[in-house]
C-alpha cells in the first residue's frame, strides 16, 4: 500500500505581531521620526489629491493614504545607502526613503520642516506635477520616481516590473563585498506576475539581499485578492522557492518595523532574500480621491472599519499612553505639515481667476526637452583608439567568427574587471550552444553567470546591475524570439530608463543574440530582431558581418553607456575571416558604415549574413553595384553621410535584409531615405525580405520564408536590367 510522507519547507514563514513592551521598548527617536513621517507623507499626498481634483496633475494619482504605515515602519529599518524601489502606488516609499535620508539623525515632531526636508517635499510634489523642477525634470509624474542619491532607484508603471531590477542592485552589492541590501516594494497585483516570481527563484538561488516587500491592500484595482488566487496570505509564496517570509500588520507601523529589522538582520548576513509581507489598505480608488465604495466594489463599512486602525493615529495612541507626545503636539504636527503642502503647492502654481489656479508657464519643462536623454551623447568613446583592415597595426590572420566572439569578451574582460556576462548555458557546453563564450568560466568564474530559463528575470536584473554603475552586464539571449518573453524588461524597462528618469540615467548594458534562419529551428527561433530594436527607443543596435568589425563593435558597445544589441548570425559563426590576433583593444566607432563594394548603377544597403550574400549575387551578375555594410542600425546611428553620397551618385536603392516582411528593418529605413534623399531617387526604393510568414521547421519552406542570394540578384536585376 503506498504511503505519504508529511513534506515541510526549507524556509520559516512566521506571522509577527507587536506587543504593548514592545512599543515601550521602542527608542524614542524612532517613534519620533516615525510620527513625523506618517505625518508628512499623508499631508502630501493630501495635497496631490487636492491638485489632481483641480486638473493640475496631468495623469494618474496613485495615493497611498491608508498604506504609509508599511512603507514608513520598513524603511526606518534601513540605512541610508540601502536601496529600494517600488511600483505605480510608490509616493509613500519614495518619501520614506528619501526623508531618512535628508535627516538621517530623525526628525522631531515638533520641530521645523525649512531646509532639506521642505526642498524634498516640494521636488517630489513638482515631479508629480510633470514640472521641471522635479526629481525626473517632470518625465517622472506621479509613477516614476527617482532619486539615486537617497538609494530610491525608481518607481514602476509596469505591475511587477520593477523587481528583476531591484534584484541587479543586490547583485551588485553582494558581488562588491558590501552589506548592502535592497528592497523591492509591490502590491498583491503583482504577486502573480511571472516576473516577480522569476525574480523570487533567481534571487533565492544566487542568495541575493533582497528584500520582496508586498503591499496587500486586498485589491488590484478592483479585484479582490481572494478572486485572485486560492492562497490570500501571498507571503506563502516563499515556501516554493525556500524564502523566510514574515507577515504582518502594515497598519501597525511598529510592527512592520520589527519584521522588517528581522529581515534586514538575515539579508545582511548573506543569507539571501526575504519576503515581508504588510496588510494595509488604501483608503482611496486606485486613482484620484473617491473611495472604492463610489464604485461599488468595496462596502462603507469595510472601508469605516479600516480607518479605524489608521497607522496615524495608531502610533499617536501609543505615544501619548507612554507620556512621549500629547494631543495638542499630535495635532500641530497635523497642522504644520498640511500647511507645509499647502505653502509648496501655492509656489507652484499662480491664480487663474475665481477660485482657480494654474501652473505658471516658466516651471514646466521646455519643449525642447522632448528627445533629451533618449541616449547618450557617445562623449564616453572620445579618444578611444579606431582600427580598420587595411591600417591596423596589429596582427592579422585568417580566423572563425565564433571564436573571435569568445576572444575579445575575455579580453575585455581582462581589461574591465566591472563586465558580467549573464545566459542561460553559457557556463556549460564548452562556451554555451554556439562556443560564444569558450573558455570564460574557467578564467572568470564569478563573473559568468549561468541562469535559469527566466529571460524576464535575468534581464531585467542585467537591467538593475547596469543601473548600479559599478558593473557592466552583457546578456545572451539564446535566440532573438526570448526578447518577447522578456519585452517588459527590454523594452519598458531598460529601453526607457534613462529617458523616463531625466536623461542622465547611464545604462551601460550589452544584449547578445544570435540570427537562426536556415537552421530548422523554426518559427520561434529564427526571427531577424532589428527591425523591433529600431523602432523602441532607447537601444542602440550593431550587426557585424565580419570578424574584424566584431571586435571593434564589440568594444565600441562595451564603451558606450546606453543598451546596445549586438546582433549576430548562425551562417557567420563558422565562416573565418581577417582578424586581429594580438590587438584587441580598438573600436569600430557607432555610426560609421563601410562600403564593400564599389559601384555606380545602384546603392544596396544591407547587414549581417546578407553582406557576403549581396556580394556574391553582384559578384556573379557582374553588376556595377555598390554595396554598404550599414554595421551600426540604429536610428542615431546610421551614417547618412556615406549613405548620401551613395545615393546621390547612384540614384537607385536596394535595401536587403533576410527576414520577414512584416517586422521589416527596412520599412522605416525606405521612408527615412525618401524623405532625406527622394529628389535624388529615380526609381522607387527596393527592398528585399523574406515572406510574411516566419520560417518553419521542412527544409523547403523555411527556405522559401527568407532571402538568400538569389533574391538579392532577382531585386537588382529588376532594377539595373542585368541578369545572372
Amino acid at each position: 500500500m503506498a504511503r505519504s510522507t508529511p513534506m515541510r519547507s526549507q524556509a520559516p514563514w512566521l506571522g509577527f505581531e507587536a506587543s504593548k513592551a514592545d512599543w515601550s521598548k521602542a527608542d524614542r527617536g524612532l517613534l519620533d521620526t516615525m510620527l513625523t513621517q506618517l505625518h508628512l507623507v499623508r499631508a502630501f499626498e493630501e495635497v496631490v489629491l487636492q491638485l489632481a481634483g483641480e486638473g493640475l496633475v496631468h495623469g494618474p494619482a496613485h495615493s497611498s493614504i491608508g498604506q504609509e504605515g508599511g512603507a514608513v515602519g520598513s524603511i526606518l529599518a534601513l540605512r541610508t545607502d540601502d536601496q529600494i524601489n517600488g511600483s505605480h502606488r510608490g509616493h509613500h516609499q519614495f518619501l520614506a526613503k528619501s526623508l531618512l535620508t535628508v535627516a538621517p539623525d530623525g526628525l522631531d515632531p515638533r520641530g521645523s520642516f525649512r531646509g532639506p526636508v521642505r526642498d524634498l517635499m516640494k521636488r517630489a510634489l513638482a515631479e508629480i506635477m510633470g514640472l521641471a523642477q522635479g526629481f525626473c525634470r517632470g518625465r517622472g509624474g506621479s509613477m516614476h520616481l527617482r532619486w539615486a542619491e537617497a538609494g530610491v532607484l525608481g518607481t514602476n508603471a509596469i505591475v511587477g516590473g520593477g523587481v528583476p531590477l531591484a534584484a541587479g542592485a543586490a547583485w551588485a552589492h553582494k558581488q562588491a563585498g558590501t552589506d548592502v541590501v535592497a528592497v523591492t516594494y509591490f502590491g498583491d497585483g503583482a504577486v502573480n506576475i511571472g516576473s516577480v516570481l522569476e525574480t523570487m527563484n533567481l534571487a533565492a538561488t544566487w542568495r541575493l539581499p533582497l528584500c520582496f516587500f508586498i503591499e496587500n491592500n486586498g485589491y488590484a484595482v478592483a479585484t479582490t485578492v481572494d478572486e485572485a488566487t486560492a492562497e490570500p496570505r501571498l507571503s506563502s509564496r516563499g515556501q516554493a522557492f525556500g524564502i523566510p517570509a514574515w507577515r504582518v500588520d502594515g497598519m501597525n507601523p511598529l510592527a512592520t518595523h520589527l519584521a522588517m529589522t528581522a529581515a534586514v538582520q538575515h539579508m545582511r548576513s548573506g543569507a539571501g532574500p526575504v519576503i515581508v509581507e504588510a496588510e494595509v489598505y488604501r483608503y482611496f480608488h486606485q486613482n484620484g480621491g473617491l473611495p472604492g465604495s463610489a464604485f461599488g466594489y468595496r462596502s462603507k463599512q469595510e472601508e469605516a472599519d479600516w480607518r479605524q486602525r489608521d497607522p496615524l493615529d495608531r502610533v499617536a495612541r501609543e505615544m501619548v499612553a507612554l507620556s512621549l507626545i500629547d494631543d495638542g503636539v499630535v495635532a500641530d504636527l497635523r497642522d504644520r505639515s498640511r500647511a507645509l503642502m499647502a505653502e509648496l503647492a501655492g509656489e507652484l502654481t499662480e491664480p487663474a481667476g475665481g477660485n482657480r489656479r494654474r501652473i505658471p508657464d516658466n516651471l514646466w519643462p521646455s519643449a525642447d526637452f522632448r528627445d533629451v536623454g533618449v541616449r547618450g551623447d557617445l562623449s564616453e568613446l572620445a579618444g578611444r583608439r579606431e582600427s580598420a583592415p587595411e591600417s591596423h597595426a596589429g596582427r592579422i590572420e585568417e580566423r572563425k567568427f565564433v571564436d573571435v566572439i569568445a576572444d575579445v569578451i575575455g579580453r575585455r574582460m581582462e581589461t574591465d574587471p566591472g563586465i558580467v556576462v549573464l545566459g542561460e548555458d553559457i557556463h556549460r557546453l564548452k562556451g554555451g550552444t554556439n562556443g560564444a563564450t569558450r573558455g570564460l568560466k574557467e578564467r572568470f568564474p564569478d563573473r559568468i553567470l549561468g541562469t535559469p530559463i527566466s529571460e524576464n528575470a535575468f534581464c531585467g536584473l542585467g537591467g538593475g546591475i547596469a543601473m548600479d554603475g559599478r558593473y557592466r552586464p552583457i546578456i545572451e539571449f539564446m535566440y532573438p524570439d526570448f526578447m518577447w518573453v522578456a519585452a517588459d524588461q527590454v523594452f519598458n524597462q531598460i529601453g526607457k530608463a534613462r529617458h523616463m528618469f531625466g536623461g542622465d540615467l547611464q545604462v551601460p548594458l550589452v544584449l547578445r543574440t544570435k540570427v537562426a534562419m536556415g537552421t530548422g529551428y523554426g518559427s520561434q527561433h529564427s526571427m531577424d530582431p532589428a527591425g523591433i530594436f529600431a523602432t523602441a527607443p532607447g537601444w542602440r543596435i550593431v550587426a557585424p558581418s565580419t570578424p574584424f568589425d566584431y571586435v571593434g563593435l564589440m568594444n565600441a558597445a562595451l564603451a558606450c553607456s546606453d543598451p546596445v544589441l549586438v546582433i549576430e548570425h548562425v551562417d557567420l559563426y563558422a565562416s573565418s575571416g581577417p582578424a586581429p590576433v594580438d590587438d584587441l583593444d580598438f573600436i569600430i566607432p557607432f555610426g560609421k558604415a563601410a562600403v564593400r563594394r564599389s559601384g555606380s548603377r545602384a546603392t544596396v544597403l544591407t547587414y549581417l549574413a546578407m553582406v557576403p550574400q549581396t556580394l556574391a549575387a553582384v559578384e556573379a551578375m557582374g553588376a556595377d553595384v555598390e554595396v554598404i555594410d550599414l554595421r551600426t542600425l540604429d536610428r542615431a546611428g546610421l551614417d547618412w553621410d556615406t549613405i548620401g553620397r551613395s545615393i546621390t551618385k547612384t540614384n537607385r536603392v536596394v535595401i536587403v535584409e533576410q527576414g520577414v516582411r512584416g517586422t521589416s528593418y527596412g520599412a522605416w529605413l525606405a521612408d527615412e531615405i525618401q524623405r532625406r534623399f527622394f529628389d535624388w531617387l529615380d526609381h522607387p526604393i527596393e527592398r528585399v525580405t523574406g515572406g510574411e510568414a516566419s520560417p518553419s521547421i521542412s527544409k523547403v519552406l523555411e527556405r522559401a520564408a527568407f532571402a538568400g542570394v538569389a533574391e538579392v540578384a532577382e531585386a537588382l536585376a529588376g532594377l539595373i536590367g542585368e541578369r545572372v
